[in-house]
């Protein structure tokens, strides 16, 4: 991939060497004398990286500085300057820019520190692009009145600069929640960086988080934006006193540097919503979870919120539709009134994977999903329905584990089916609302086969 530079300086010796330099390692190079002319080009093309100067006859590098970052947050800005100025230097860094190069440059540092400055702004670059691609399937179905109250309580906290604790089921969302808040506040342009609890190391900070040397790590990556801390009790509580340090200090250190690195992230992170008895065992940190629990915003199961499950099935098709280049049937009233009354113990998540599965599986001229396209291991009738079942489960004594009450309800259920139709197979799979092959197969697992 080509890798752009813009180099801003009014000594053309300058330019004239480090064009050279760069262009023989590969980069594409554009080299101009003032700030005027540094904004002018910044508008006529993306650069990954720009060099700038301090000093100029007219302009001030420090000011270019600060237009560069508010118009391309996503380009990485390196300073130049000849006079030593370590207040300005911090200054600088502060403000945003990557890093700060006093001349003369030696050009070996120079290409280390480039080659880190264009892999940062091409990860920020990407995390433009993907927000941008996730802005079309952020929608947030809300019809039901726990989602309202949530859609409200992110309405508040988007705007506010204090950290945020998500409470809730896994499967619930609240991935989407945080994104969702991230891009209403004024972090929104900053990039957001998702943290997977569970798959973190205590070794990980040293690398991975914090950076080494010359590497910077995906705290500093996530510079003026959100960093979404998934799972938040299975991160190692060593790891966690770590963070409650950064937090409290807002500053931390590179292993093999000196000098300190500004903190300046929000922090979103998601817990169970029984978050209280991870404390109370020592999963998680208790100042830790003082310190983010600021704001805690709970978000509901997919069971208390059966007013949004067609509205979702539609969302779901037509991302899985973008998805895999084709268009895929909707979902019938019945297979409707099912999903509102399934428990959903994987919530959200479950019901993606559960209309995934279905539509894979559907027929190309298939016009709607149907009970019948329901895989095996969930096609249950509803808790609580017809007064038949009703009738069966008071007449029928049903013992032992979930698999086998399955299968004695299962069996029970099919040989009342059987009996109202005379035997007829054909009109007991349409009494069922499953196809014909799929009846004779369970007829098959319990045992009908011989009946």
């Amino acid at each position: 991939m080509i890798r752009r530079v813009l180099i801003v300086d009014d000594e053309l010796d300058i330019q004239s060497s480090l064009s050279f330099a760069l262009k023989d390692e590969g980069y594409e190079v554009q080299s101009v004398s003032s700030p005027k002319e540094a904004l002018q080009k910044l508008e006529e093309q993306n650069f990954h990286v720009a060099l700038f100067d301090v000093w100029f006859p007219e302009g001030d590098g420090v000011e270019l500085l600060k237009a560069s970052l508010e118009l391309y947050p996503a380009m990485s800005i390196i300073m130049m300057s000849g006079h030593g100025n370590i207040e300005l230097a911090l200054k600088s860094i502060r403000m945003g820019a990557y890093d700060f190069l006093e001349k003369p440059l030696e050009l070996e540092k120079v290409l280390v520190l480039l080659r880190n400055a264009c892999e940062t702004s091409l990860l920020k670059f990407e995390n433009q692009s993907l927000m941008k691609q996730l802005m079309g399937s952020l929608d947030l179905v809300d019809h039901s009145p726990a989602m309202k109250q949530l859609s409200q309580s992110m309405e508040r906290v988007a705007p506010a600069h204090s950290h945020v604790l998500l409470l809730g089921e896994s499967g619930v969302g609240r991935t989407l929640i945080a994104r969702l808040i991230h891009m209403k506040s004024e972090r929104a342009k900053h990039p957001f960086v998702t943290i997977h609890c569970a798959s973190l190391t205590e070794d990980d900070w040293e690398e991975e988080m914090l950076g080494i040397g010359d590497n910077p790590g995906r705290l500093e990556f996530a510079k003026g934006g959100t960093i979404y801390f998934n799972g938040l009790s299975e991160m190692p509580v060593a790891a966690q006193a770590r963070l409650f340090r950064i937090l409290e200090e807002k500053r931390f250190l590179r292993k093999g540097r000196t000098q300190a690195v500004d903190f300046d992230a929000r922090i979103i992170a998601s817990a169970p919503k029984n978050v209280q008895e991870n404390v109370d065992s020592g999963m998680l940190r208790e100042d830790l979870f003082f310190l983010l629990k600021v704001v805690a915003v709970e978000v509901p199961p997919l069971r208390d919120r059966a007013e949004d499950i067609a509205d979702l099935s539609k969302h779901f098709i037509k991302l899985l539709g973008r998805e895999y280049g084709r268009s895929f049937p909707e979902v019938d009233s019945k297979l409707i009134d099912w999903m509102k009354q399934y428990d959903w113990p994987g919530n959200v998540r479950e019901m993606k994977n559960l209309l995934e599965r279905c539509l894979i599986m559907s027929r190309p001229d298939q016009k709607e999903l149907t009970l019948a396209d329901l895989p095996e291991d969930v096609a249950l009738p509803p808790a609580g329905g017809t007064g038949e079942l009703d009738i069966l489960f008071q007449s029928t004594q049903l013992k032992g584990p979930l698999r086998e009450l399955r299968s004695q309800f299962e069996s029970l259920l099919l040989q009342q089916r059987l009996s109202a139709n005379s035997g007829n197979v054909t009109k007991t799979a349409e009494s069922l609302g499953i196809e014909r092959a799929h009846l004779h197969r369970k007829m098959k697992q319990l045992g009908f086969e011989s009946k």
